[in-house]
């Protein structure tokens, strides 16, 4: 399962790591352009001061006086920008900077930012503007205004790109650094997380392979933390698992039944087949010891067609979705008019005794007509001739009773445990049932237990009787 950690601890870092681009690129862009715009403002802020204090200079001076050049380098140092004024045709008539130092007295602006100044009050730009600058700058421009409101020059006032950014790639570097920090806290969580998560997985691939190995008994743990994607998928591995049990021990149920009862007559068969094939057997016997194998093979036929009943009837009775309301009281009564005449044949007496309301129960009809089958069938069979066979239905406790009772020879204390048990046969019944495989009752107390309901027998006396319950239908 370590590709499974692996492949969900790379998927998740991967997601992660793509999502913090995102909105590292995002953070960038935005913080840039936000960062530009403040500045720009603030630099046109500057340039209508400067504008407003250069016009009243004027008024008394020019725009070339000391007294506005000291202003000029005054609020140059105080907001870190760069800042010149020229006259009405864009030549720069003075600077922030000192005089030997200036290199802008006496330049002019391109003749775009002139018009653009003129046309429409004002420039805003980014651009690199030959002769003045040698790096690409932030610039805006603002016009002078004079007493008679004609322009009188221009406010230039700049800044290199690389000082805006300066604090900018200081804050970037830690935002970097916090958001490799969340990513390494993160990566570790989802690391944590995804192990966590695949936690289960790693036990249903463990169980996979005991099933692989034949051992259904593995079943997948569902803590509280579980997700509710993953609990439904370890209920249905689960369901599976069990399913899958119930399968495998059918199965070696039947192969057991199988060799358990097929040992006897495929051995007697085997014999008396040999015998007449080499002579042991005199000739006068074959035709006794033939009849024998044709007995044997027919009870083999019966016996594997018992099972697969027995089998079948099984699985069904044990699926809930075949349980459904009916009458029980009719049930019985179309079950026992079906030995009618067998009972005439032994001179019987039937006694129904049932409820006048109707008993209704939830169940497999189909299974419980199968139990009523057997249990009157047994009572016909092992019912003394001229006896009376009773059948009784009554409501205890919130449950339906069926009552089959027959009176003949009683089954030995000793087989009373062992009457349910697969293939077991009584006294009784090797005496009066030869053709018998002894799988009615163990279809019987199967049918009843997969209903969560329990069957009981009692014989002495004479007689014998098996109860069995049923539960009752939801009014």
């Amino acid at each position: 399962m370590k590709s499974i950690y692996l492949r969900n601890f790379i998927a998740t870092a991967a997601m992660i790591g793509l999502g913090l681009l995102l909105v590292a690129v995002s953070i960038f862009l935005i913080g840039r352009s936000y960062i530009i715009e403040d500045y720009r403002a603030n630099m046109i802020s500057s340039a209508q001061e400067v504008a407003h204090t250069a016009s009243a200079v004027a008024e008394k001076d020019s725009l070339n006086s000391w007294l506005l050049r000291m202003i000029l380098s005054s609020i140059s140092k105080a907001t870190g920008n760069h800042i010149m004024i020229t006259d009405s045709d864009g030549m720069v008539v003075s600077c922030c900077d000192e005089l030997p130092i200036c290199s802008h007295m006496g330049r002019v602006l391109p003749e775009d930012i002139v018009i653009a100044v003129n046309t429409t009050g004002g420039y805003q730009g980014r651009l690199l503007v030959s002769g003045f600058f040698g790096e690409e700058r932030i610039l805006v421009a603002e016009p002078i205004p004079g007493e008679s409101e004609d322009t009188i020059g221009f406010v230039v006032v700049s800044i290199q790109q690389r000082n805006i950014f300066s604090s900018w790639k200081t804050l970037l570097f830690a935002m970097l650094l916090i958001s490799g920090l969340v990513f390494a806290a993160i990566l570790i969580f989802a690391f944590v997380y995804s192990k966590r998560m695949a936690r289960p997985l790693d036990e249903i691939a463990e169980a996979s392979r005991s099933f692989a190995r034949g051992d259904f008994s593995p079943r997948v743990r569902q803590n509280t933390d579980t997700s509710y994607e993953m609990g439904a998928l370890i209920d249905s591995f689960n369901k599976m698992a069990d399913s899958l049990e119930n399968a495998e021990k059918r199965r070696t149920e039947f192969i057991s039944n199988v060799s358990h009862e097929l040992r006897t007559p495929m051995t007697t068969i085997s014999g008396f087949a040999d015998g007449i094939l080499d002579g042991t057997i005199p000739k006068e016997e074959e035709e006794k010891y033939l009849r024998s194998i044709r007995d044997e093979t027919r009870r083999l036929s019966r016996l594997v067609r018992n099972m697969l009943d027995a089998s079948k009837m099984k699985a069904m009775a044990s699926d809930p979705k075949r349980r459904t309301d009916f009458d029980l009281t009719e049930l019985c009564l179309q079950t026992l008019l079906s030995f009618e005449s067998r009972a005439t044949a032994k001179h019987l007496d039937v006694d129904p005794q049932f409820p006048d309301n109707r008993v209704m129960v939830h169940a497999d009809q189909d299974g419980i007509t199968q139990v009523i089958y057997n249990l009157l069938d047994n009572a016909v069979k092992f019912a003394r001739e001229g006896s009376c066979i009773t059948i009784r239905l009554y409501i205890e406790d919130k449950k339906a009773y069926v009552s089959v009772r027959d009176e003949g020879e009683t089954i030995p204390p000793d087989d009373l445990p062992y009457i349910f048990d697969r293939f077991h046969k009584s006294d009784r019944s090797r005496s009066l049932d030869k053709d018998g495989v002894g799988l009615g009752l163990y279809l019987v107390k199967t049918i009843i237990n997969s209903h969560d309901e329990d069957i009981a027998v009692k014989s002495e006396g004479g007689m014998t009787e098996f109860v069995f319950t049923l539960p009752l239908a939801e009014a």
